[in-house]
């Protein structure tokens, strides 16, 4: 009679084996837990794990690329814009990422959202478009400290659109036309001004030096004569003759 007891003990111990090894990458995780308690994170590499008496858990520890989803954000001087970004993190901390919140993935994602909608809440709609990096810096902050208790890294937020309707978009482009007109005709007026002190500058040159005025006089002369004229009319002040007519 054939004995199947050898067989069996083989595939038991083959089950047992296959149940029990576990192999890790260098980025994973093994969270173990012993009769439903916390006992040890293992890995990489090559570990085993008790079966029926202990359960392990995998976490992996490569930065997570994660898109936040578009929002609806009124800005502090009430215009609705379409908000959405991209959170860049990772786990630091596998034992608080299993144990002190249910998914990770999911309470950073949600986390993310109310931020984004709660910061850009408070700023009006020229620091959204002018100052993005700084609100890059401002969301990934509190998102970081908030996250720090589930054992979550996070290292970067990307701001990626910020959409407005049609009518805001014709009103941004007709305020940057004012603005532009503004600064041309502050430049002109500017001009003008600096222009003019110039020429009194040169007035009070010329009034000082009467030889100067003269040389002035006959410059222009000059620059007259060659033009294509028949008749000049020039008025000739009567103190360029003052030298000439003085007897000796």
């Amino acid at each position: 009679m054939i004995s199947y007891t050898p067989i069996i003990v083989t595939v038991l111990v083959v089950a047992f084996l296959a149940s029990a090894i576990r192999i890790l990458r260098e980025y994973e995780r093994g969270v173990v837990f012993m009769l439903g308690r916390f006992w040890k994170v293992k890995g990489p590499g090559f570990i085993i794990i008790i079966p029926l008496v202990q359960q392990m858990v995998r976490v992996d520890l490569r930065t997570v690329v994660m898109d936040v989803p578009t929002q609806d954000v009124i800005s502090r001087d009430n215009v609705s814009v379409k908000v959405n970004a991209v959170v860049y993190f990772r786990v630091v901390d596998s034992e608080k990422a299993i144990i002190q919140v249910e998914n990770f993935y999911v309470a950073t994602s949600q986390l993310a959202q109310t931020t984004l909608r709660s910061v850009l809440g408070q700023h009006e709609l020229d620091e959204m478009l002018a100052e993005r990096d700084k609100l890059n810096v401002d969301i990934q902050s509190i998102l970081d400290k908030q996250t720090d208790a589930w054992g979550i890294k996070v290292s970067n937020v990307e701001i990626k659109h910020i959409d407005l309707d049609e009518s805001m978009i014709r009103a941004i482009a007709k305020q940057a036309e004012a603005e532009r007109t503004r600064r041309a005709k502050v430049i002109h007026a500017e001009g003008e001004m600096q222009a003019a002190e110039k020429l009194l500058e040169a007035a009070q040159i010329l009034a000082q030096q009467s030889q100067a005025l003269q040389l002035r006089y006959l410059q222009t002369l000059t620059e007259i004569a060659g033009e294509k004229t028949n008749t000049i009319v020039f008025p000739l002040p009567m103190e360029l003759f003052e030298n000439l007519i003085k007897k000796p």
